[in-house]
């Protein structure tokens, strides 16, 4: 891509820039809650993309310069600086260039976002719970190495141990953005610890990632909102089960793909404070119906990404998790690492940043970039 179609692209967008800068400020926009943090986002963007444009128009102002020097400068000293600031400067342009591509290519809007991650276990019976609990612990990992917050909203146990399905929210920075690439269906292949004859089984649990939604991107009457509750089982002490801490909500909502009105179920008995359980299933209620009511985004994402990295698609098997050959292979992008035992301890990271490499890669095809 030609220097001045940088330049091109850059300058257009600096009007915008100035533009977003004055309407934040605007107290009619500060007012509009929704606008006001739609703006807020883009004025960040736009802050690093003018800061990187900053950069390389010294860059390229440097080079002009030290080729001027050389070309008109009889001091040896003086043409000896320019060519080692020449030097320096076409080694950094095509960064910068590089840097500037990223940034022009674009956002999701919804990767700021915390995030409702759901793991259900799948085909395998027992070996399939402890195989979602495995991922369940994966992700815990993952998460505290991030510093994210991890607050587990309703479990089912499985068995003989794991987990027939568990929710759980994530909250910190860029979540969604980092988290999205695990939505589908994870494989496993071993030898589960209820096998007596050694043999290899194949299970699987799939995993989905929504973003969470903010309450004014989703119309809710909550005086339509019935409340119980009930009280909680499990471990927690005498305490879980002589308090009604659990809470349930029923809501009639209206299906915008068939029309028909159904009634919403969501339970919560993850604290045992009756109001902090409420608040979470309310949460997820929003979340719930944000994702429904966004298909349409999601549907128009998939079919421009022929890659699926980041679709959504939870019936697509992205990934397979080979014991016997301590193998993890991401069938999207043919991506493979051989420390199964570390991936399982949380280190994701490097499977995550070529998923993000790929994506990328097709977002700069599409944008002609």
């Amino acid at each position: 891509m030609a220097n001045n179609n940088i330049l091109e692209k850059l300058d257009g967008l600096e009007a915008r820039y100035q533009e977003v800068s004055t309407l934040i400020t605007d107290p009619d926009v500060i007012g509009d809650q929704q606008r006001y943090v739609k703006l807020t986002r883009e004025y960040k963007d736009l802050s690093d993309i003018m800061d990187a444009r900053k950069r390389y128009v010294a860059c390229l102002n440097s080079i002009t310069e030290a080729k001027d020097i050389l070309a008109n400068e009889s001091d040896p000293d003086m043409k000896e600086m320019a060519r080692a600031e020449l030097s320096e400067n076409e080694e950094l342009q095509p960064k910068l260039e590089e840097e500037i591509k990223m940034l022009l290519v674009p956002k999701d809007p919804e990767d700021a976002k915390n995030v409702q991650m759901e793991i259900r276990a799948g085909t395998g019976g027992d070996e399939a719970c402890l195989f979602a609990g495995d991922l369940f612990n994966m992700y815990k990992k993952f998460c505290d190495s991030k510093g994210w917050t991890v607050s587990i909203t309703s479990v089912s146990e499985g068995a003989v141990g794991g987990f027939k399905e568990i929710d759980f929210a994530v909250s910190g920075d860029n979540v969604y953005g980092t988290l999205k690439y695990e939505s589908g269906v994870h494989r496993v292949q071993r030898v589960p610890a209820t096998e007596t004859q050694g043999r290899m089984h194949t299970s699987a649990a799939t995993v989905a990632v929504l973003p969470e939604a903010d309450k004014f991107e989703v119309n809710i009457n909550e005086g339509d909102i019935k409340w119980d509750t009930f009280r909680s089982s499990g471990a927690g002490g005498q305490n879980v089960n002589k308090v009604e801490s659990g809470v349930r909500l029923r809501y009639p909502w209206k299906n915008p793909n068939t029309g028909e009105v159904e009634e919403i179920l969501i339970e919560c008995t993850e604290t045992r404070d009756q109001p902090k359980n409420k608040e979470r299933a309310l949460s997820r209620l929003y979340t719930y119906i944000y994702n429904h009511e966004h298909q349409k985004y999601v549907d128009d994402i998939a079919s421009r990404r022929k890659t699926l990295v980041s679709t959504g698609d939870r019936s697509a098997k992205i990934r397979t998790y080979n014991y016997p050959q301590a193998r993890v292979t991401d069938h999207r992008i043919g991506f493979t690492t051989h420390d199964l035992p570390g991936f399982m301890q949380g280190d994701i990271q490097p499977m995550i940043d070529a998923l993000t490499v790929a994506e990328n890669a097709e977002k700069l095809k599409e944008s002609e970039l």
